[in-house]
């Protein structure tokens, strides 16, 4: 279930496959006979264990339920689904040390089993959900009307943007999955050099549920030496915005729209965002005015204060950097 999970989780966030939720009429009916044919295919194996054929049943219908346990999931929930799956690798190596009694096995599964369930449970509260609503939404009727959003796109040059950000004392720089895609990261450090230099005060907004998995925007911006003292989390950076000049949005979408605070209506309304669109003045990141993961419509593009810097990150910090330098 968690290789074919994972590659189904892989493949959405990938955009190999779409990112949507994939239903179908009778999906909860298929899968409630998936599982019971591997509980059956498995307590025939136990009665019968010299027939091989009821184990190749139980795993070809697991690998099979790992893909119908994922594709209902949107690509804006895969890191609490991958985080869920790396949990269940984990309980499947502690009841394999059980079963040819090996301790260290039991020890390191029942370790790797742990931490992924409670990482899973951080990420349902980062997002003010429950794991069953992330698990099983996918299969009712949710009525997600279109919103309308009013303004327009107000796009911005990279001389303009740095202008701005010149004159700038506080920059907010969120992260998100695009400056992964791009890698990003190193140059977002020069950047965050160079307005350091220029007596600016640079921090990092760091949501729960950014990037590819639990993590993965800490993890990188360790790798380009970004230091700790900088990343704050959701909860530190949000009281702070009012008083950012430039916020810097780069490649993340679901996690800072607003509509989750102002938009009753929105699927992932509820749902605790940095509040960027409180800063001054707002750079928004993006190649193009495609939608995240969720599959819904940004109303912070559309605000007075915000500017797109369309085109790929790494080349538009790279921009920055040659201005400032």
């Amino acid at each position: 279930m968690t290789l074919t999970g994972s590659l189904i989780a892989w493949g959405k966030l990938s955009e190999t496959i779409g990112s949507g939720a994939i239903t179908f009429s009778g999906q909860q009916i298929v899968n409630s006979l998936v599982v019971l044919g591997i509980l059956g295919g498995a307590a025939m194996f136990c009665l019968n264990p010299t027939d091989p054929n009821w184990l190749y049943m139980v795993i070809g219908l697991s690998l099979l339920f790992g893909v119908m346990a994922v594709i209902p999931i949107g690509g804006a929930d895969m890191p609490v689904v991958i985080s869920l799956l790396n949990s269940y690798s984990g309980l499947a190596a502690c009841a394999a040390g059980f079963a040819i009694n090996n301790n260290a096995l039991i020890v390191a599964g029942s370790l790797v089993g742990a931490s992924g369930i409670i990482l899973t449970q951080i990420m349902c509260k980062a997002m003010n959900r429950s794991l069953s609503n992330v698990l099983f939404s996918g299969f009712a009727s949710v009525s997600n009307e279109e919103t309308v959003v009013e303004g327009e796109i107000k796009p911005i040059s990279v001389d303009d943007a740095y202008y701005v950000l010149e004159a700038a004392t506080n920059v907010a720089i969120i992260p998100g999955y695009g400056m992964a895609v791009a890698q990003a990261q190193h140059v977002v450090k020069e950047l965050t050099e160079l307005l350091e230099k220029n007596g600016c005060e640079v921090s990092f907004g760091i949501h729960p549920v950014a990037g590819r998995m639990p993590g993965h925007m800490n993890v990188l911006l360790a790798e380009a030496d970004v230091p700790y003292d900088q990343l704050l989390e959701m909860d530190e950076i949000n009281p702070r915005m009012e008083t950012v000049d430039v916020a810097i949005v780069i490649g993340a979408n679901d996690v800072v729209n607003p509509a989750a605070r102002e938009v009753e209506s929105s699927p992932i309304y509820g749902m605790p965002v940095i509040n960027v669109a409180d800063a001054r003045t707002v750079f928004v990141l993006k190649r193009s005015m495609a939608s995240g993961f969720a599959g819904i419509e940004n109303p912070l593009f559309y605000k007075d204060n915000t500017r797109m810097l369309f085109g790929d990150a790494k080349e538009s910090i790279g921009g920055l950097v040659r201005e400032f330098s």
